[in-house]
Order: structure tokens, then C-alpha cells, then sequence
């Protein structure tokens, strides 16, 4: 090819073809000024080009026509080949460079080059503080917020805030002190539109999903689960200012024992690993955030029946009262055994209190606290939940080897065979009992039950009645028809919500009567108030 000369003798213009470079096309080089030119200055470089460039140039000179040919490997130009490749470069390399192959090249090039890598943008995937929020969400959170500290250049105060955290950041009213103090680190008393956008957009809190959004909130810096002390703040609010709970406002150590309540049934359901540290990925797999949404929403407290209703606490914290008899917010093993008109086994309550499904947290020595009898009753009368299967199925697996095997069984069916011909009642022979569970459960080894075995299994909770619930056993034999129509009625009530539904009628009858025979219209006697 021709390398043209202005009238100078200067090169003016390289003609890419000249190179003749196999792997780089022609058309990337005159698109790209850069490249070729680096490629020509490595041609310059090397020691045989100078040789050609001095004959080039005098050829120039003496007005010869000067034409170069391109080397090639073909037998005919062989002669002409003055500038020697480069040497061979590894094929193996950065993924990242590509190399288009086609074959054998036929010409040989005076001029090898390493083909650039190919950068390829690869989208940033992580984010310190969270991914950011796209314009459209964060201009239309702008806009929201605009309208609500419109008018007000000093701030809003907690009053005039709450909108904000349930218009805004679509969460709870009853988040807005916990959201508020998160703002105000400075204690001001005020919020200004620009800590709030700092705090919630730039935070990137905006993007976050409603539980990671909760879960931040209520933490502690230095943790990374949240603990019953994380809760109390919002309950607080929440019984200042939930309409369903303003008639507690008068009674403060009720209150108290509400919020408790709550909390102890929060973990019991959603803390899974039940080491009292919640942490966010048992937040997501619970159903606590939508309940606080429904508790937000709806003003009648009790028909938010997931944690929150009060006419459960009053039936939890009525049962235990009537079984501590001295008053002193503990009960024994003689105190838990007259449950549910002596339903249990002594064998049965043994175990509770060898705390084999569960530590008390009492710290006293054969005592049961408040909070261990919460997850006691909710064991005793829920047994299709999980994490009631857990609590008997720790209490029947004497040896603690995972699996419940025959004379496991028939160890604590004993006791009620016992009982069974005290009250003159049909003994029903434990191996046929065997045979019933076996037909109810149909574990995966006959030999033995698994806790999997009755996980997802409606009757595994009478499995555990027949071992050591007299009354509920001979309910399930008698198959009591009050039962199975309210079932039919409601099939999507736990046996907790029955259960809570029944006795709040049953104590709400008594204390009519009771006022009815003193009367006093009181809610709650003056002899029934706990020591706080």
C-alpha cells in the first residue's frame, strides 16, 4: 500500500491497510486515531523499520516512486518480507479479552499487537447503606414531604409528626416516637424536613421492605436482633393511643402487664430459636408486621387476635392468678397440677418443671414465673402450632435423642390408665392407643415419631392429649359435636382463639356475678390487683 508524503517530505497519512494486521480490522483502526497511532509507534520502534523508513526516504528524495508492498506468508512475497513478527502471545488470559479466531491466518503481519481488553460495566450490586431509591420513589417522597412540613421552617413536633411516619413512611402511628427520637438524636423537641430526608431518603430507608424498616428502627446500634426490652416503646404509644385500650389509662399496672403480654407472645411465635433474640429473618417469616398494620387500623383491639387483643391477655393473666393462690406472681408444681380442673399428669408437670422445653426465666427454684406460664398456656392450648409441638415433644423425649419411641409413650400413658380406672372409666389398653396414634400420625418409621413426623399433622396435638390431657382425651373420644360445629363455623380460628373466646365469656359471666352478689360495678375487684 502507499504511504502518502505532503510537500515537505513529511508523512501526512498512514493507510491502515499498510499494518495488515489480521486480528484488528481496518474499519476499528480509521474509527479509532488512538489506536492506530500506537500501533504505529510501536512499528517505529522496532530496529528493522528504521532501515526501511531511510530507504523510503531516500527513494523520496531522488523523486523514485515509492510503493511497499504488504509482507505476506505466501511464497510469492516471501522475499519481501523485511519487518519479523512479533513474538507469539499465550491464547490463555483475562476472560475479559476476546479474541476473535478465525483460523490459520494466511498473511503474516511485519507488526503483532495485543488486542486491548474489552471493559465491560458491570452495574455496582452492593450498597453500604442500601441500594438507593429510583427518581420516580424519591421525587414522589419529596413531593409528600414537601406538602406535610409545608409551613412549618423550624420543624415539626411529635404531635404534628405522627402523620408523617403512617402517610410517608406507610408504618404504624404508633412507631411515630420510636421514628421521632431515631431523628432527633439532638433531643430538640422538632424535626426539620431536611433531617428527616436525610435520615429517611438519603438513609436509603425509603427502599427498604416494611420488616427491615421495623427491624432498623427498634435495634439497638450495637445489636444485631432485637430483644422484649426493643418492644416496650411502641406498646406504650400504642396503649396511649389506640381507642380499643384507652379504659387501661386509669389503670397503669394493667397496662404494664398488657405490654408484657404482648411481647411474650411475640416471642413465642416468632423468636423460633427461642434464645430471645428476634432477628430480622424470623421478623420476615412471622406475621408480627402485619398484625401491628392491622392493629393500626382497626379500633376495636380485640379482633386484632394475633398478639394484640386484650380479651386474650385478661384470659392468660386471669388463668394465672386463679392458680397462684398466695398472690405472689409465682406458681408451683401444686398450683400448675389444679390447671384446667386437674387435667394434667403429675408426670407431665414434672417435666414442665425440670425445664427441659424451656428455661424459667423466675429464678426462683421450683417456681414459675408470669412470662413462663404465658408460653406454657399457649402450649397447653394451641397444640397444632409449631412451636407448641416443640414444647410437649421436648417433655415426652426423655432420653432428649430426638425421637419418641414406645416406652416413651407408654411412660406418661401410664398415668393416665391410672387415672382412667380411679373414675370408673373404660380403660383403653396402650397398645391400642399405639395403634391410634400410629394410624393418626403415619410417621415415616413405625418404630418410632419423629418431631417432622407431626409437624403439618392435625391430629398431633391429640396425640399429645391422649398421653397426659384426661379431659381433652376423652373430649376427642366423645367427639363433642359443640366442638366440631364451632370448627365448621370458623376454620380459620386457632384453637388458642377458641380456647381465649370461650374462657373471656366463662370469666366475663363470673365477674357479673360476683358484682351482681357485692354490688360493684367494678371492672376488676380490688382483691384480684397484683402486687406492682
Amino acid at each position: 500500500m502507499d504511504m502518502d508524503y505532503n510537500n515537505n517530505g513529511e508523512l501526512g497519512h498512514i493507510d491502515p491497510e499498510l499494518l495488515q494486521l489480521n486480528e484488528v480490522s481496518s474499519l476499528g483502526i480509521k474509527s479509532n486515531a488512538f489506536v492506530a497511532q500506537k500501533l504505529f509507534d510501536q512499528w517505529l520502534s522496532l530496529p528493522e523499520t528504521a532501515t526501511l523508513v531511510k530507504s523510503m526516504l531516500n527513494k523520496a528524495k531522488t523523486g523514485a516512486t515509492l510503493s511497499v508492498s504488504g509482507a505476506t506468508n505466501s511464497p510469492k512475497s516471501a522475499g519481501n518480507n523485511l519487518v519479523p513478527p512479533l513474538s507469539p502471545r499465550s491464547s490463555s488470559g483475562s476472560p475479559r479479552i476476546t479474541k476473535q479466531s478465525r483460523g490459520p491466518s494466511v498473511l503474516g503481519s511485519p507488526l503483532k499487537v495485543l488486542a486491548e481488553p474489552i471493559k465491560e460495566l458491570i452495574p455496582q450490586f452492593y450498597f453500604q447503606n442500601g441500594r438507593p431509591p429510583p427518581n420516580e420513589l424519591k421525587e414522589r417522597c419529596l413531593f409528600r414531604t414537601n406538602q406535610f412540613f409545608y409551613g412549618h421552617a423550624n420543624g415539626l413536633s411529635l404531635n404534628e409528626f405522627k402523620p408523617v411516619t403512617k402517610e410517608i413512611c406507610m408504618l404504624p402511628s404508633f412507631f411515630s416516637s420510636t421514628l421521632f427520637k431515631k431523628i432527633d438524636v439532638a433531643n430538640t423537641g422538632v424535626v426539620t424536613r431536611d433531617a428527616f430526608v436525610d435520615f429517611w431518603v438519603n438513609g436509603n430507608m425509603l427502599t427498604k421492605d416494611t420488616a427491615t424498616q421495623i427491624f432498623t428502627l427498634l435495634k439497638q446500634p450495637d445489636l444485631r436482633h432485637l430483644t422484649q426490652e426493643d418492644f416496650k416503646p411502641i406498646l406504650r404509644e400504642l396503649l396511649t393511643t389506640h381507642p380499643g385500650l384507652e379504659f387501661l389509662q386509669s389503670t397503669p399496672e394493667f397496662q404494664e402487664r398488657y405490654a408484657e403480654t404482648v411481647i411474650y407472645r411475640i416471642f413465642y411465635y416468632v423468636n423460633r430459636a427461642g434464645n430471645g433474640c428476634l432477628t430480622l429473618r424470623e421478623l420476615k417469616r412471622g406475621s408480627l408486621i402485619s398484625a401491628m398494620l392491622h392493629a393500626d387500623e382497626e379500633e376495636d383491639i380485640n379482633k386484632v387476635l394475633r398478639f394484640f387483643s386484650y380479651e386474650h391477655f385478661y384470659v392468660i393473666y386471669c388463668k394465672f392468678w386463679e392458680l397462684d393462690t398466695d398472690h405472689d406472681f409465682l406458681i408451683d408444681k401444686e398450683n400448675l397440677i389444679r390447671y384446667g380442673n386437674h387435667a394434667l399428669t403429675y408426670r407431665i408437670v414434672d417435666r414442665i418443671f425440670s425445664q427441659v422445653p424451656r428455661k424459667f426465666t423466675s429464678e426462683v427454684e421450683g417456681k414459675m414465673g408470669y412470662e413462663d406460664f404465658v408460653y406454657f398456656i399457649l402450649s397447653e392450648e394451641d397444640k397444632s402450632s409449631e412451636p407448641s409441638l416443640e414444647y410437649w415433644f421436648k417433655c415426652i423425649d426423655l432420653d432428649g435423642n430426638g425421637v419418641l419411641t414406645r416406652n416413651e409413650l407408654q411412660f406418661f400413658y401410664e398415668e393416665q390408665l391410672h387415672r382412667m380406672e380411679c373414675m370408673a372409666q373404660e380403660p383403653v389398653l396402650f397398645e391400642d392407643i399405639l395403634c391410634q396414634i400410629v394410624d393418626m400420625i403415619k410417621p415415616q418409621d413405625e418404630a418410632y415419631l419423629t418431631l417432622n413426623d407431626l409437624k403439618g399433622n392435625k391430629l398431633s396435638g391429640s396425640c399429645f392429649n391422649i398421653l397426659f390431657n384426661l379431659n381433652k382425651f376423652m373430649a376427642f373420644e366423645s367427639r363433642d359435636p359443640f366442638l366440631i360445629r364451632q370448627e365448621r363455623e370458623n376454620p380459620t380460628l386457632t384453637e388458642w382463639d377458641r380456647f381465649a373466646h370461650r374462657e373471656y365469656i366463662r370469666l366475663s359471666m363470673e365477674e357479673d356475678a360476683d358484682d351482681a352478689s357485692n354490688g360493684s360495678a367494678d371492672v376488676w375487684d380490688e382483691s384480684l390487683e397484683a402486687p406492682f
